[in-house]
């Protein structure tokens, strides 16, 4: 079985898709959108209804009551008043309604497109993480989800009921006029032809602002998290200027789509009001030859009103309409990019726990937009074998690490546990049995029990997940059984001690400490080291040294070995020469052999002397 590694994948979005088909999507992906949506037209329908009950009421008012032929009738403007009062009430509970179910159901959609899009992020391998900033990525799922959040909540709403007022309006005013009707129509006609034009190049401009807030995003994230880096190299200024690029960046991208947005929104103005000394003018006319009567005309006025304040609203509707296509289509973007380490899940083959054996047959492998990095290895790692590999900075030793535990997979030939392709293998059971323990295992805001206990919650704890009291108890016997527990005596808090962003109040030999002991609670079968280089105290060497003893008992082991005294104590050690496997076996042999591990041996005896 093969497969092919993606060559430069990236997370570039849909901005192929058009606005209809982007809805579709966006529907299709959070279904809670349209639960209830047919009440809720109704109910919308009943609102927007209730906005033409001013001009019938003044209409009837005048004709029926005020100009009535006997004179005024005050009890009938009474019962007329009362009526339209009561269909305003009516019309502002509705109104009322729509806005809290289309609350509810974009709050519930848009969680789900939040939860898929996070979950998605984290299906997708590290590889293809790494060919977009990380925050671009948090931009994706939460900015670019807000900017969706604001038009479904706001702009939804005046949607829907703009084009009903629009509907209803022009309904009425054919009733009351249809030549009036006709002038209307024919002055919004222009404006109608040129929105469709205008709204590609305004969502064009929004395409724009979402990357370059995604840009901006990132910017500032890589610089908080550098920011100890950034201080000790007197890089503040320049970063600085970097920073303010992306602020810029995203400034006159966001006034350019905004002066879009005002040039259609003052076309609309200008309509607008050409329509209503259209309407005074030839209603006047109309009146005088006795075809309107002035309840009708000042009806048909405000109908007037109704129909083209949805019109002008529509310009700034039509703005967050953009706005959220442009991050809708970058949210969708992240969805649909393509897992390229699949999981088998309940398709596959699961393998029983148990001493592991990992091989390679003909592995071969590249980065995208790379050269090969990796050529027809073959190599076998017997189970209970404590294995080093060893080799040149950019030779290939992480990569083989990285296709063991399967984060990225190979672009020609297998890795196999147990004889069986990892591919088929599903990824739940291989986290089981095959776990990375990083050169400095990222620690999370929160005490050292926490920390350690991300090793057994899932994999191999025994705990429930609520108990912290079995959590603590699970973690104290890791450390007790690495031989830690003097260290975490040491602690002001024991298991209890915070150890801050990203473990910052602890030392780097400690964070490699937390490390192992969540190696240890995952009780996998087979361990991939990156071996630690950090400079640490005499007393910490020794403690992750007794640790690593402790760890590795009993288990195979693959360590990347940066110092050739870890590969002395292998039982096989693996030479790795430009991509290649150049040799394989035992530390005495190699050296015997005289051979690249020799040079590279007698060259570190000569440093360390």
């Amino acid at each position: 079985m093969s497969s092919t590694a993606p060559e430069g994948v990236r997370l570039e979005g849909t901005s192929s898709l058009g606005a209809g088909a982007t809805l579709r999507r966006g529907l299709a992906i959070s279904p809670q959108l349209r639960d209830g949506l047919v009440i809720t037209v109704l109910l919308a329908v009943v609102a927007a209804s209730g906005r033409v009950v001013v001009p019938i009421a003044v209409q009837q008012t005048i004709d029926t009551a005020i100009l009535a032929d006997g004179g005024p009738q005050t009890s009938r403007v009474v019962v007329l008043v009362s009526l339209a009062a009561v269909a305003l009430l009516i019309a502002g509970a509705a109104s009322a309604l729509v806005n809290v179910r289309l609350f509810r159901s974009s709050e519930a959609g848009l969680a789900t497109l939040r939860t898929r899009a996070f979950r998605h992020v984290h299906d997708l391998s590290v590889l293809t993480q790494s060919t977009e900033r990380r925050g671009s990525l948090v931009s994706r799922v939460t900015s670019d989800v807000d900017t969706i959040s604001l038009f479904v909540q706001w702009g939804g709403i005046m949607l829907l009921v703009s084009v009903l007022q629009i509907g209803v309006a022009t309904i009425l005013m054919l009733v009351y006029s249809w030549q009036l009707t006709l002038v209307v129509w024919l002055c919004f006609l222009p404006l109608l032809l040129i929105l469709r034009p205008a709204q590609r190049r305004v969502s064009i401009a929004y395409a724009a602002v979402r990357q370059r807030v995604g840009a901006m995003l990132g910017a500032v994230s890589e610089s908080v998290v550098g920011a100890e880096t950034i201080k000790a190299y007197g890089v503040g200024e320049r970063t600085q200027r970097r920073i303010d690029r992306a602020v810029r960046a995203t400034r006159d991208a966001m006034v350019k789509a905004q002066v879009r947005v005002a040039l259609v929104f003052s076309s609309g103005v200008l309509v607008a009001n050409l329509v209503l000394s259209a309407v005074v003018v030839v209603g006047t006319f109309l009146g005088i030859d006795g075809t309107l009567s002035v309840g009708r005309v000042l009806a048909f006025l405000f109908l007037v009103q109704l129909f083209t304040g949805p019109v002008q609203m529509a310009t700034e509707i039509l703005n967050e309409l953009q706005n959220a296509l442009a991050g809708w289509r970058r949210v969708i973007g992240v969805i649909d990019t393509e897992v390229d380490v699949h999981d088998a899940g309940e398709q596959g083959r699961t393998t029983p726990r148990g001493p592991a054996e990992v091989e390679l047959r003909g592995v071969a492998f590249s980065y995208p937009d790379g050269p090969r990095v990796l050529h027809g290895v073959d190599l076998l790692l017997p189970a209970r074998a404590k294995v080093a590999v060893v080799g040149a900075t950019g030779s290939g030793k992480t990569t083989l690490a990285k296709l063991v535990t399967r984060l990225v997979d190979p672009a020609e030939g297998t890795v196999l546990l147990d004889g069986v392709d990892l591919r088929d293998v599903p990824l739940a059971n291989l986290r089981e049995r095959v776990v990375l323990v990083p050169q400095e295992g990222f620690l999370f805001e929160g005490t050292l029990a926490e920390n350690v206990a991300y090793g057994g919650r899932g994999v191999a704890g025994t705990w429930a997940a609520e108990d912290a009291t079995e959590r603590d108890a699970a973690v104290q016997r890791a450390f007790d059984e690495l031989g830690l527990s003097d260290w975490l005596g040491d602690l002001p808090s024991g298991l209890r001690t915070h150890v801050g962003q990203r473990g910052e109040r602890l030392s780097a030999g400690e964070r490699q400490l937390v490390a192992l002991a969540r190696a240890h609670l995952a009780g996998a079968d087979y361990l991939v080291l990156d071996e630690a280089t950090s400079a640490v105290d005499p007393a910490t060497e020794v403690r992750i040294a007794r640790a690593l003893d402790q760890l590795t008992a009993g288990r195979g082991t693959l360590t990347i070995a940066h110092r050739l005294s870890t590969a002395e104590a292998a039982d096989v050690v693996v030479v790795v020469e430009a991509g290649e496997v150049v040799e394989v076996g035992p530390h005495a042999e190699l050296v015997a052999a005289g051979g690249h591990y020799a040079g590279m041996h007698a060259a570190w005896l000569a440093q360390t002397r």
